[in-house]
């Protein structure tokens, strides 16, 4: 596995000064999606997301609030990790900028570049915008205030540091316009005209109006300004400058940056910057997308227009909400988000399109053969167009992929699940089955369509990683069948492929009555949902503890030696766990979530200092870590180099 292809993918760090909504969702759902697919193609992939955690509204924040910088963040951390559980997002790693090794990078790095002679000590006198944590010149400003959020802004006057800007504009300009690192292109023309041809002005890094953020170690008095602290986690998150992690001489460069385009500018210029300065490598992509918008808005906190994605997964699964937020925002565009506009792409769709050609094809293959189709076979008309369109997808997909044009990958993934439904129609396999004597002939269409089921939700699953499975487990298609690899072959799946009936993967939605529903619960997308109001709730009012009691507990790293049903229950699963010295029994509740097979081999956390207790006429001896959201729950796993018996602290 050493000699696979390293691929590095990272989404902005978020600004956490409130609960995430949709509008940050496509990013990490967009970035989860290439990251699964790339690995997939066998790439060894990091997916690196995270949140940005300083600055001065998070200390006006906590101050509203009564707490302490630190515990206002922790929360709205909490948060959004929930909601990435939720929408199944499989990052490699988490970084935050309050970390312990994130704080090492940035204040070497802020030294370096003061010891190279790019900070300087000067005033800053100018416009500041408080919520957007930036700095603007009287030119920039719209209607004198903000450009980016219409917000007022108010005039700054302090000593700072400054980075130098001018040295690097001449390469930025060439990396702008005479390499493919900015996606779309197109966005060249407005930075090099707005910010570069006028002359870079030298950067704001560092403020002494407040203290919530990493301290300058030559002038304690500072604190590292935003961009600078920020944009350092692409690579203190991999170990520059840190011992925390040794992945930096294998995954940087980057191979995309992926932001919105409200933070374009810092990304296309400052950081290049940053990095030619301490002569780094450059990122090889940076893919800006536009704004999901509400009413033409941009969807905000501050501007009160959010839509809460726990309320919208909740009512048509993650998977859906995915698809939709994907499928809508092509590269470069805003994408407009309405709850009839969602409603009808998941009828349209996933409803009548993809999930309608699975039931109808898995009731066929039921009804004209009992579930499992005869080996013999007969060709005919639109075979071969049906066939040389889903043999021709992959490669395809695989060019948006690398392009990150998601909406495209998923458009050409569509025209092959539009094919195959057209094909049931050009074939009208009810019509075969009442000749006798054609039934090779039918068995041959219901196979060509399982066979294009199979290419498409192969493909799709790293977009739609939940529901896919199921896709595919009804029509028949084992993990092998359904492998990369396969992606672009016909006739994988043995001639006598079984399939089995399962639920209805995209219900159909009443357009009408829902969005008088959905209308009624977001009431203009302002407020929070349950979930979110409940998991606040609960982080707010945990009781707390001091560390005498926390120590008490005994969490150790064990490993699942065998996994198996408890006779007598429903929901109860047995466990052996190695626990670096002998092999213990434990008794857990999660049946209903997992299967033995899903577990066995892998590292989980154990209070091993329970009392034991009986279970279905089976002694528990410790209790294994889960986490739960909403009605979903997911067991506490570990690396698997961490060797059992390690105790966590």
């Amino acid at each position: 596995m050493c000699n696979k292809k390293p691929f590095y993918i990272t989404t902005p760090i978020y600004y956490p000064s409130g609960n995430p909504h949709i509008g940050h969702c496509y990013t990490t759902v967009a970035c989860d999606s290439i990251a699964r697919y790339k690995r997939m193609q066998g790439y060894d992939v990091m997916f690196l997301t995270g949140t940005d955690e300083h600055g001065l509204k998070i200390e006006q924040k906590a101050a509203e609030r009564g707490i302490t910088p630190r515990q206002y963040v922790d929360e709205i951390v909490e948060i959004f990790k929930g909601l990435w559980s939720f929408m199944n997002i499989s990052y490699d790693r988490y970084i935050r900028t309050t970390d312990d090794y994130h704080i090492e990078t940035v204040q070497k790095i802020f030294k370096a570049l003061y010891d190279k002679g790019y900070i300087y000590k000067g005033e800053y006198k100018g416009k500041y915008c408080t919520p957007c944590e930036s700095f603007w010149t009287e030119s920039q400003l719209v209607d004198g205030k903000c450009p980016e959020c219409g917000r007022e802004v108010t005039e700054a006057k302090e000593e700072a540091y400054f980075f130098k800007m001018a040295p690097f504009a001449d390469r930025i300009e060439k990396l702008l316009t005479e390499t493919d690192y900015l996606q779309p292109k197109t966005r060249a023309v407005e930075l090099v005209n707005n910010f570069i041809k006028p002359g870079l002005e030298d950067l704001c890094v560092s403020r002494t109006s407040f203290t919530w953020g990493i301290p300058v170690t030559f002038d304690e008095k500072h604190v590292v300004y935003v961009w600078i602290d920020a944009l350092s986690n692409y690579i203190s998150a991999l170990g520059y400058a840190n011992n925390a992690y040794n992945d930096y001489e294998k995954f940087w460069p980057a191979n995309v940056h992926m932001v919105a385009k409200d933070i374009m500018r810092f990304h296309a210029i400052i950081w290049p910057a940053m990095l030619m300065a301490l002569d780094l490598p450059l990122p090889k992509h940076l893919a800006v997308h536009g704004w999901i918008t509400f009413n033409g808005q941009k969807m905000s906190k501050s501007l009160g227009n959010v839509v809460d994605p726990f309320v919208l997964g909740k009512r048509y699964g993650a998977d859906a909400i995915r698809y939709h937020i994907m499928r809508e925002m092509a590269l470069g565009a805003d994408s407009s988000f309405s709850n009839e506009i969602m409603i009808n792409r998941i009828n349209s769709d996933l409803a009548n399109g993809l999930g309608n050609l699975v039931s109808r094809t898995v009731a066929m293959v039921e009804k004209y053969f009992g579930g499992t189709l005869p080996t013999e076979r007969e060709s005919g008309e639109f075979d071969d167009d049906l066939i040389a369109t889903a043999t021709a997808l992959k490669a395809s997909v695989d060019d948006y992929i690398d392009k990150t044009q998601l909406n495209n990958a998923l458009a050409e993934i569509f025209k092959l699940i539009s094919r195959a439904n057209k094909y049931i129609d050009e074939t009208a396999p009810w019509v075969i089955a009442k000749d006798e004597s054609k039934k090779a002939r039918l068995a041959t269409v219901l196979y060509n369509l399982l066979e294009s089921i199979r290419i498409a939700c192969t493909l799709l699953s790293a977009f739609m990683p939940t529901t896919m499975p199921k896709a595919l487990e009804q029509i028949g298609a084992c993990e092998k069948c359904a492998s990369y690899e396969n992606a672009d072959k016909f006739g994988v799946m043995p001639p006598n492929v079984t399939v089995k009936k399962g639920e209805v993967l995209f219900p159909r939605i009443d357009v009408d009555k829902e969005i008088e529903e959905l209308n009624s619960i977001i009431k203009n997308n302002e407020g929070e949902s349950e979930e979110t109001k409940k998991l606040r709730e609960e982080i707010e009012g945990i009781a707390q503890i001091g560390i005498d009691d926390f120590c008490k507990s005994d969490l150790r790293v064990v490993e699942v030696k065998s996994c198996e049903p408890v006779k007598r229950s429903k929901k109860l699963l047995q466990f052996s766990l190695f626990d670096g010295v002998k092999e213990r029994t434990v008794v857990s509740g999660i049946a209903q979530y997992y299967t033995p097979d899903q577990l066995i081999g892998k590292k989980v956390v154990v209070v091993s200092n329970l009392k034991p207790v009986k279970l279905c006429g089976v002694e528990s001896h410790g209790m294994i870590l889960s986490a739960t959201y909403g009605d979903d729950l997911k067991v506490i796993m570990v690396d698997n180099e961490i060797p059992a018996g390690a105790k966590l602290c």
